[in-house]
């Protein structure tokens, strides 16, 4: 891409690598922020008295904001200058953190994760081009090990971090914590990032953005209500009825509009539409429904936070390590094999958990986590170049942006459609109803046993393990069924990339500026989304 930053590398020095911390700062602190919070979400629905539905808007306002939001901000980042772009991401972030830590209700603390998921999206749409602006040659090639390793350990360190502050101080302190970090990430950002922006500023697709915002977010929106409300719900109906009418409204200003944020002609490419869709199964069978493992260690088996975030630490540090030791060897493999196959695995993972009961403890989960681990580690490091490689190259930029949508959206969505399943199955296996299992997986099995006559709380104890285990079960079910059955279709239909795309691993320099924006599809791409750092 043509910017108006110099081309020049930056000159050896005391601040050689100033501009790769403040962007590794901010990426480690908006990774963490998705994975960090998994292990709090019980102490946050004693605190605040949310409900199980209030327990996944914690998480997915954050995903959602930063799906619905990442190609609208990099195209505003592009008009409006990368370094702004990551500084006002930056200022947002940490504000946001504040009002979530101080948060005295769970609708408050929506909002601000919400508002935190838009400082995040403006900070992941500019952290690859600000790099390529500062540097040049070996030492990018460094910058993006450096940053792809600092990924990679946000990823890993969340659930441990969660836990500790959690335990150790309070669920607060997993938003507090941001606050003297970003605030140093942004004097240290303001004296060592150089600007880049296009020479000739592009039209700024603001009506789309609108309209696949709020389809987004309808969406979002309807299947995490419809575990209270049900399908037949006016709430749930209109919902849907809003996600049509936006996409539709989305579709007609894109076929229109000079400088689309999408190009709808990639999508008559079969390639590219399944990868899309891979991306987004990938993120619902691997990640989504970890929150409702958390769910279950805490509240039903009594777990610490910190041993909670143990127990689901196999699946991301896994994922690290393969994705990390197999990255060269499969650098040239065929994406059929390397997404469909990967996404096969995480399927047969989620199975493996088919078996949960009231007698599980925390060891039946982790030969499944480590399994998933593994197919992640697989697939998430080749999914963004497989789609620069199914269309043309110079829409390789937008391509490898709408696909990393497509893992943040999907991982939105299927908290909500993982969790009604959960729901669904706890209130259908526990005695007594619904406000039992609300309880029990919102605030915990203690409280519900200890409102209930001494003679029958043995007796309801077991039945609660046995509603939870076996509703856990059920949902990993449905996600394994989603893998297995996606990843055999992509590994049977997906063709080998096109002459005229990238190959796989290699970035392009047109699409305006698209492709620096997006542009490492290494291994270390694994951890680039809060899709995957929800692991």
């Amino acid at each position: 891409m043509t910017s108006s930053a110099s081309p020049t590398a930056v000159a050896p020095g005391r601040g050689r690598w100033a501009p790769l911390l403040a962007v590794c700062l901010g990426t480690f602190m908006l990774l963490l922020d998705v994975s960090i919070v998994n292990v709090a979400l019980p102490d946050m629905a004693t605190a605040l008295d949310a409900s199980f539905t209030g327990l996944q808007w914690v998480v997915d306002a954050y995903a959602l904001a930063l799906a619905a939001l990442l190609l609208l901000v990099g195209s505003i980042a592009d008009a409006v200058g990368r370094r702004r772009t990551y500084l006002v991401g930056l200022a947002v972030f940490v504000a946001a953190s504040l009002v979530c830590g101080i948060a005295p209700s769970v609708g408050l603390l929506v909002a601000a994760r919400f508002v935190q998921g838009a400082g995040a999206a403006a900070m992941l749409a500019t952290t690859i081009a600000l790099l390529n602006t500062a540097y040049r040659g070996r030492d990018l090639g460094t910058a993006f090990g450096i940053w792809g390793a600092t990924s990679g350990a946000a990823v890993a360190a969340g659930p441990i971090m969660g836990g500790l502050l959690t335990q150790g101080l309070s669920w607060r302190w997993i938003f507090f914590v941001n606050i003297p970090i970003g605030l140093a990430t942004i004097v240290m950002a303001r004296r060592s990032l150089s600007e880049s922006r296009l020479p000739q500023r592009p039209r700024i697709d603001w009506a789309g953005g609108g309209a696949f915002t709020l389809a987004a977010a309808a969406l979002t929106f309807a299947l995490v209500r419809v575990a209270e409300e049900g399908w037949g719900s006016g709430q749930t109906l209109g919902a849907l009825a809003v996600c049509v009418a936006a996409l539709g409204a989305f579709v007609a200003i894109e076929r229109r509009v000079a400088e689309p944020m999408l190009d709808l002609a990639m999508l008559r490419r079969r390639s590219f539409v399944l990868v899309l869709i891979a991306a987004a199964l990938l993120s619902i069978s691997a990640f989504a429904g970890l929150i409702y493992v958390s769910i279950w260690l805490q509240t039903v088996l009594d777990l610490g936070a910190i041993s909670a975030g143990l127990v689901t630490l196999p699946l991301s540090g896994i994922a690290f390590f393969v994705a990390g030791g197999l990255g060269r060897v499969l650098h040239g493999a065929s994406p059929r094999w390397t997404v469909g196959g990967g996404l096969a695995v995480i399927g047969v993972g989620d199975l493996l958990m088919l078996g949960l009961d009231g007698s599980s403890g925390w060891a039946a989960v982790l030969p499944g986590l480590a399994v998933i681990g593994v197919g992640a580690g697989i697939a998430i490091p080749t999914v963004v170049a497989a789609a620069m490689a199914a269309v043309p190259r110079e829409r390789s930029g937008m391509a490898a942006g709408a696909v990393n949508t497509g893992r943040q959206l999907g991982f939105a969505t299927g908290i909500g459609v993982l969790g009604s399943i959960f729901s669904a199955r706890v209130d259908a296996l526990m005695p007594g109803g619904a406000e039992i299992a609300h309880a029990v997986t919102s605030g915990g099995s203690a409280a519900v046993l200890a409102a209930a006559p001494a003679g029958s709380r043995a007796t309801l104890d077991t039945a609660i393990h046995s509603a939870v285990g076996g509703a856990l079960g059920t949902t990993f079910l449905v996600a394994g069924v989603l893998g297995v059955v996606v990843g055999a279709v992509v590994a049977l239909l997906l063709r080998e990339p096109a002459a005229d795309g990238p190959s796989p691993g290699s970035t392009s320099s047109s699409d305006s500026g698209s492709a620096t924006r997006y542009a490492p599809t290494s291994t270390s791409d694994c951890f680039n989304s809060p899709a995957a750092s929800s692991a």
